[in-house]
C-alpha cells in the first residue's frame, strides 16, 4: 500500500510539473485560455466518466455479491483461534477493483475530449454560412450533417464505454455464481438449491441493451463504408439491413426482457439461452435475405440496382473533397505556333521555373551553407513584387543545424547558450541564372545582402524552423553566434519577447526537472532572471502541440513579412472519417472522408509567435473549435494585407484532391460503374535514389495567366493521364490569388486526338539524335546528368513543355543548368538558355547546343527571361587536315573529362562544344 501510494505521489508530481511547464508555455504565446479550455475540458471528461464508472461497478459488484457470501467466509480465518471474518476485506477488494477500472476508463475517455466537446458545442457552431452546410441531410436517413459530424461520433464512444461495463459486469456475475454454488466454500450445506443466476440474468440483460444500442448505431455505421465499386449504402442495404438490423436491435431488447423476467422469477439457465434466441434467429433471417437480395437480385443487374446509390456516393464525395469548388474548361490543346499565342502571354513565359527545387537546394548547400553546421532543409517557391513586377522567386532558410557541429564544439553552452539560431535567407527568380549556370540570387550572404532596391531582410534570425529540434536560452550572459565574419563571429543577445522567463532559482529548477536539465541550468552562472527558454521551436511540434485536432501540411513556406521579418506560414486542415457516402482516402498518415483547408497558421521566426486565420467560413467543424477555443482562431479578413499576398493552394490539398477527382471526376453512375474514364496523376523521369527513373509528378506553382483570363496569376498544377496511359486527358490548376483563392479549374483536353504527356515528351527527347549524343557524353567519367521538373503549362490555346537539364560533376554536387528543353505537341526546340531555346521553338533560330549569344535573337520583352545567356565556346577555325582533327578531338576529349573531375564545368561545356565541331567536320569528310 505504501509503495503504491509512493508511486501515485511521483506521478501525480511529475504530471503536475508538467501541466506547470505546459500553461507557462502558453501563457507565453498568449494562449493561455487554450491550454485551460482543454486542460478543464480533458479534466471534466475525467471526472465524469470515472465517478460514473466506479458508482455503477461499486454497487452493482455489491449487488452482485452473493447473500450468503458473508456467512461462508466470516469464519474462514482464525486468528489465535478466533473465527476473523473476511467481509471488510471483500469491500476492500470492491472499492479498490472499481476505483482501478473507473480511472483506467476515465483516462481513456479523456484522450477523446474533442469529441466530446464538438458533442457539446456541435449545435452552436451552425451558425452563419456553416450552419447550411452542417443542416445538409443524407439522402437515406434524412439526418443532417451535424448528427454525422458532432452526435454519432460521441454516442458511438458512450455506447463503447457502457459495452464495456456491461462486460465487466457479466465476467463478474458468471464469477459471483460459480463462487457461491461451489460445495468447496466453507458452510455450503444445502446442493439442492437452484444455481444463484439471478445476478447473471441481470448482468445477461444490460448486456444485451447494450448490444441493442450498439446494433441500432451501426445502421448509420453503412453510410460511409468502403465497397469495391463505390461507398455508402448499397441496395441491399437499403432494402434488407437498415431494416434488418433495426429488428436485430429490437430482438436484443426482447432478450434482455426475457433475461429480466428470468432474473424476478425463480431462475433458469435455458431461458438465458432463449433470450438470445430471438436475436440469433432474426440475425440469420436477414442475412439469409440479403445474401439472396445480392446473389439474384442485385448481381445479375448490378447497375440498374446500384445505380441510385453510386450517384449519391458520387455528389457526396464530391462535396466532401471540395471538388464542387472545381470549375471544369475544355482547352483545344493545339499544335503549331499560332497556337501559343506568345505576344499576349509574355507574362507566363517570363516567369516559367527552371530551375528544379532539388537542384537548387544542392547547389545553395555548395555556394551558401558558408559553413559545415548551417543547411537548407527546403525550397519554398512564391511571389514577389520586384521593382513594380511581380515576379516568382524561390526562398530558401539558412537554419543551423546543431547535429553538425565538430564533436569538439558539443557540449552544453554551445548547444544551449551560443548556438541557438540559423541566420538569413537566399531568394533568386526561378529562371535566374549567372552564366555559369549558377542561380542569380537577389538575397545572399551573411549579413543578407539584396541586389534589389526596397528588398531586405531587417530580422534575419531563425529561432523557430524546420530544423530548430532542441531547446535553447537565451537572454543570457553569454552572447550568442550570429554568423561568421572573416576571422571572427558576429555575436548579438536575443532582443525577442518569446519563450518562458525562467525566473527565480525555484522556478529555474522546476523548469529544468520538468525538461531534464536539472544537473545545468540551475546551476549555471550564465543565466539570470531575466533569461528565457525557447522550447518547441520546430514549426510542426508547435503548430501541432497547440491545435492537435487539425491536420497540418508538412511543407511549411518562409515569407518576408512586414518591415522585413520572416515568417512561417503553415496549412491547417480539418478532417472526418464520418461523412456519409463519402470514399475514406488516407492524409498525411490520416484516415478521412472529408477535409478542408480552414486554417492558415503563421509562426514568427524570431520570436515564434503563433497566429491561427480561419479561411473557409463553410466548414462546421473549424465554426466548432471556433466555439471551443474562441480566443485561439482569427478571422482571415484580419490577416495583414502584406501577408495576405502570399496566401497560397496548399500542396496537399491539391494532391489530395486530384486523387479524388481521378475517379470522382465521372459523374454518371454508368461511366463511374465501367471505370472508362479513370485518370491518374501523370508521371515524370527524376531523380530518384535509384537513379533517373519514373514516377508521380509532385504539385507545381507557376506564375501565370490561366487561357481565358486577363491577369497573371500563381496556381498550382498537375497533370492528368488515363489511367495506364501516358498521354495527357486533363490539368488541374488550385488558385491563390484574390478574388479566386481557394477554387481550382481543371482543363479537359479533347479526347478525339493524342495530347502528349510527359514521359512521351521525354522519350521525344531522348530520341533527338543531338541531345541523346550530348547527355551521353556528359553522364560519362566525372559527370552525370540531371533533368529537372517537367512543367506542362497551358499557354494560349497550346501546351508549352519545358524541362531544364543540368550538369552535376561527380566531385562537386553543385548542379549547373546546362539545356532548357522547350516542346509543343508538332516540335521540340532546345538551347543553353531559356530565350535561346524560345527562339528555337518560334522557328527563329536553330536548336543547338552552342551559347553563341548572337544567334539568338531576343523575343521576349524587358523584364523576361533572367537567364544570363552562356560565353560562346572557343573552338580554334575549321581545318581540313583529318589527322588534325582527329588530334585536336582527342586533346578535346582529354581536356573535358580532366575539368569535369575537377568540377570546371563551364570550361568543360566549351571543350566538349569544341569536341562535336571536330566530330561533325570528320563526318563532313568521311
Amino acid at each position: 500500500m505504501v509503495i503504491a501510494l509512493a508511486i501515485f505521489v511521483v506521478l501525480s508530481a511529475g504530471t503536475t510539473l508538467s501541466y506547470y511547464v505546459e500553461s507557462l508555455w502558453f501563457d507565453s504565446l498568449g494562449l493561455g485560455d487554450v491550454f485551460w479550455t482543454a486542460l478543464n475540458l480533458r479534466a471534466g471528461v475525467f471526472a465524469v466518466f470515472t465517478l460514473a464508472t466506479f458508482v455503477i461497478l461499486y454497487l452493482s459488484l455489491l449487488a452482485l455479491k452473493p447473500a450468503r457470501f458473508g456467512s461462508l467466509v466470516r469464519g474462514a480465518v482464525l486468528l489465535a483461534g478466533q473465527p476473523v471474518s473476511l467481509e471488510p476485506l471483500i469491500r476492500f477488494a470492491i472499492v479498490g477493483i472499481s476505483l482501478v477500472v473507473a480511472a483506467g476508463t476515465g483516462l481513456g475517455m479523456s484522450v477523446e475530449w474533442p469529441t466530446f466537446a464538438l458533442y457539446w458545442h456541435g449545435g452552436l457552431a451552425a451558425l452563419g454560412s456553416a450552419q447550411a452546410v452542417a443542416a445538409e441531410q443524407d439522402p437515406i436517413f434524412g439526418r443532417p450533417l451535424a448528427f454525422y459530424f458532432f452526435s454519432l461520433p460521441a454516442w458511438r464512444l458512450i455506447v463503447g464505454w457502457m459495452t464495456t461495463l456491461a462486460t465487466i459486469l457479466m465476467i463478474a456475475a458468471v464469477a459471483s455464481s460459480v463462487m457461491a454454488s461451489s460445495p468447496s466454500l466453507p458452510g455450503s450445506r444445502r446442493r439442492d438449491d437452484a444455481p444463484p443466476l439471478r445476478g447473471v440474468s441481470v448482468a445477461f440483460a444490460a448486456l444485451l441493451i447494450v448490444f441493442a444500442a450498439q446494433v441500432y448505431l451501426s445502421r448509420f455505421g453503412l453510410i460511409y463504408e468502403d465497397h469495391t465499386i463505390f461507398s455508402g449504402i448499397t441496395y441491399a442495404d437499403a432494402n434488407v439491413w437498415i431494416t434488418g438490423l433495426l429488428l436485430v436491435s429490437i430482438a436484443l431488447l426482447i432478450g434482455a426482457l426475457i433475461a429480466v423476467v428470468n432474473a424476478m422469477r425463480q431462475p433458469r439457465l435455458v431461458w438465458l439461452g432463449a433470450a438470445i434466441a430471438p436475436a440469433g434467429v432474426v440475425y440469420l433471417g436477414v442475412g439469409l435475405f440479403g445474401w439472396y437480395v445480392t446473389s439474384f437480385v442485385v448481381k445479375p443487374n448490378e447497375l440498374v440496382r446500384e445505380g441510385p446509390y453510386i450517384a449519391h456516393n458520387v455528389e457526396m464525395t464530391r462535396r466532401a473533397y471540395g471538388l464542387t469548388r472545381i470549375a471544369q474548361v475544355p482547352f483545344p490543346a493545339e499544335t503549331g505556333l499560332e497556337a501559343l499565342d506568345a505576344e499576349n502571354n509574355q507574362e507566363t513565359l517570363s516567369n516559367i521555373r527552371l530551375w528544379d527545387w532539388r537542384a537548387l537546394q544542392d547547389t545553395l548547400r555548395q555556394i551558401q551553407e558558408i559553413r559545415t553546421y548551417y543547411d537548407f532543409p527546403d525550397i519554398d517557391i512564391d511571389r514577389y513584387d520586384i521593382n513594380g513586377t511581380v515576379r516568382q522567386v524561390m526562398l530558401a532558410t539558412r537554419e543551423l543545424n546543431i547535429d553538425r557541429l565538430p564533436e569538439s564544439s558539443r557540449n552544453w553552452i554551445n548547444e544551449k547558450l551560443i548556438y541557438t539560431h540559423g541566420y538569413g535567407i537566399t531568394m533568386n527568380p526561378v529562371n535566374g541564372f549567372t552564366a555559369e549556370g549558377l542561380p542569380d540570387l537577389m538575397l545572399r550572404n551573411m549579413p543578407v545582402e539584396s541586389t534589389v532596391p526596397g528588398l531586405a531582410v531587417t530580422r534575419p534570425e531563425i529561432y523557430f524552423g524546420e530544423l530548430t529540434n532542441t531547446d535553447v536560452y537565451v537572454k543570457t550572459r553569454q552572447k550568442e553566434f550570429n554568423y561568421p565574419q572573416g576571422e571572427t563571429n558576429n555575436l548579438n543577445s536575443y532582443e525577442g519577447t518569446g519563450g518562458i522567463l525562467l525566473g527565480g532559482f525555484l522556478r529555474r529548477t522546476l523548469i529544468a526537472l520538468e525538461r531534464g536539465d536539472i544537473a545545468k541550468l540551475p546551476f549555471s552562472d550564465d543565466v539570470t532572471v531575466e533569461s528565457r527558454l525557447l522550447m518547441r521551436r520546430n514549426l510542426m511540434e508547435r503548430v501541432r502541440t497547440i491545435a492537435p485536432f487539425l491536420v497540418f501540411d508538412q511543407d511549411p513556406y518562409i515569407v518576408i513579412g512586414d518591415g522585413g521579418r520572416l515568417l512561417w506560414m503553415m496549412d491547417g486542415f480539418t478532417t472526418a472519417t464520418t461523412y456519409p457516402y463519402s470514399r475514406h482516402y488516407v492524409l498525411e498518415r490520416t484516415f478521412l472522408n472529408y477535409v478542408r483547408n480552414s486554417v492558415k497558421v503563421v509562426v514568427d521566426a524570431y520570436d515564434g509567435s503563433v497566429s491561427f486565420y480561419v479561411f473557409d467560413d463553410e466548414d462546421p467543424l473549424i465554426a466548432a473549435y471556433r466555439r471551443i477555443f474562441p480566443t485561439m482562431f482569427k478571422d482571415g479578413s484580419t490577416m495583414p494585407p502584406t501577408l495576405r499576398k502570399h496566401v497560397r493552394y496548399p500542396e496537399l490539398m491539391l494532391q489530395m484532391q486530384a486523387a479524388v477527382y481521378g475517379l470522382y471526376h465521372m459523374t454518371d453512375p454508368e461511366v463511374f460503374y465501367n471505370r472508362e474514364d479513370l485518370w491518374s496523376v501523370a508521371n515524370e523521369v527524376a531523380l530518384t535514389e535509384r537513379g533517373q527513373a519514373p514516377q508521380t509528378i509532385e504539385p507545381n506553382f507557376v506564375l501565370m495567366k490561366l487561357p481565358g483570363e486577363k491577369v497573371v496569376e500563381f496556381v498550382e498544377m498537375l497533370p492528368f493521364t488515363p489511367a495506364n496511359r501516358n498521354n495527357l486527358i486533363g490539368w488541374i490548376a488550385g488558385r491563390s490569388d484574390e478574388p479566386h483563392y481557394g477554387t481550382s479549374v481543371v482543363y479537359n483536353f479533347p479526347k478525339t486526338k493524342l495530347v502528349d504527356g510527359p514521359l512521351q515528351i521525354e522519350a521525344r527527347v531522348d530520341q533527338n539524335a543531338q541531345l541523346s549524343g550530348q547527355l551521353s557524353l556528359w553522364n560519362q567519367q566525372g559527370s552525370s546528368v540531371r533533368r529537372g521538373n517537367l512543367l506542362v503549362i497551358p499557354i494560349g490555346r497550346a501546351l508549352l513543355y519545358a524541362e531544364p537539364i543540368f550538369l552535376q560533376a561527380e566531385h562537386s554536387p553543385m548542379p549547373e543548368l546546362r539545356i532548357v528543353v522547350l516542346a509543343l505537341q508538332d516540335r521540340v526546340a532546345y538551347a543553353p538558355t531559356f530565350e535561346a531555346a524560345l527562339a528555337a521553338l518560334m522557328g527563329r533560330a536553330p536548336s543547338t547546343l552552342s551559347a553563341e549569344p548572337s544567334a539568338f535573337p531576343s523575343i521576349l520583352r524587358s523584364g523576361g527571361s533572367a537567364g544570363t545567356t552562356q560565353p560562346a565556346s572557343t573552338a580554334r577555325p575549321p581545318s581540313t587536315d583529318v589527322s588534325a582533327l582527329i588530334s585536336d578531338a582527342a586533346r578535346d576529349l582529354a581536356e573535358y573529362q580532366r575539368l569535369t573531375a575537377e568540377g570546371r564545368l563551364g570550361e568543360a561545356g566549351q571543350r566538349l562544344e569544341g569536341l562535336k565541331q571536330k566530330l561533325d567536320q570528320l563526318q563532313r569528310l568521311k
